[in-house]
């Protein structure tokens, strides 16, 4: 694998059953992404795309073919045993936000630093100043049902953020929010990325979001149909 490349996927494939049908979701699937890159994987309802960020993101595994981050094989270990790898290696945003809703903003994004066993000044340090770089910080003492969509997200990103992850994975970022908020947070992932060189992967079907990644996946019936490279401005 090259330097620049962060994640090699090669000839993936995973079904599921429902009843009596097997249902292919990823199907002989080969993709490379390189360290900072802003790359959506496209399709509808259905497509895959969810599935293949699920196995980028150490969520599920692949039936066949080999998964590598960061220059280490993670296909033969067992998903219990990539807690580590998650935690370290990777940050999560997802479309509905998953926050804890009895905690304020500053414990969500302090929570997985806690798991983390970091020592509190540290945390104190890392939550404070991704709080203020999303611009969250005056609102660190309250809970996400005292929050708007955009702000709840901006919150997601600084907990996802706050572990200083190689890569991000984001499931339907912009799927509940409106169009003024969605541009506000791609535009705050892409000043991120560029910033951190973090590597984001969205899976997503909204047109504002591939409009401004580096490379659009189209993912259709869990194949890619093919790839477009280039298209943020």
């Amino acid at each position: 694998m090259a330097n620049d490349t962060l994640i090699e996927l090669t000839q993936i494939e995973k079904s599921y059953r429902l009843g009596r049908i097997l249902v292919r979701a990823v199907d002989n699937v080969s993709l490379d992404i390189a360290r900072g890159e802003l790359v959506a994987l496209a399709g509808p309802s259905g497509s895959g795309k969810t599935t293949l960020l699920n196995i980028i993101g150490c969520i599920d595994k692949p039936d066949a073919g080999r998964v590598v981050i960061d220059g280490a094989d993670v296909t033969p270990i067992p998903l219990h045993r990539l807690a580590r790898t998650r935690a370290e290696v990777l940050g999560f945003v997802f479309q509905t936000f998953n926050l804890v809703p009895v905690l304020t903003a500053w414990e969500n994004v302090e929570f997985p630093l806690l798991m983390r066993g970091m020592a509190k000044r540290e945390r104190d340090e890392r939550v404070r100043s991704w709080l203020e770089r999303v611009g969250i910080l005056a609102q660190a003492k309250q809970r996400p049902d005292q929050l708007s969509g955009g702000q709840r997200q901006r919150v997601a990103i600084a907990r996802a953020m706050a572990g200083e992850p190689k890569l991000v994975v984001a499931d339907e970022p912009t799927a509940n929010l409106d169009s003024e908020n969605a541009a506000r947070i791609l535009d705050l992932m892409t000043d991120i990325s560029t910033r951190t060189g973090t590597t984001f992967v969205f899976a997503t079907h909204d047109p504002v979001v591939i409009a401004r990644v580096q490379r659009v996946v189209n993912v259709r019936d869990g194949r890619i149909t093919n790839i477009d490279s280039a298209l943020a401005a």
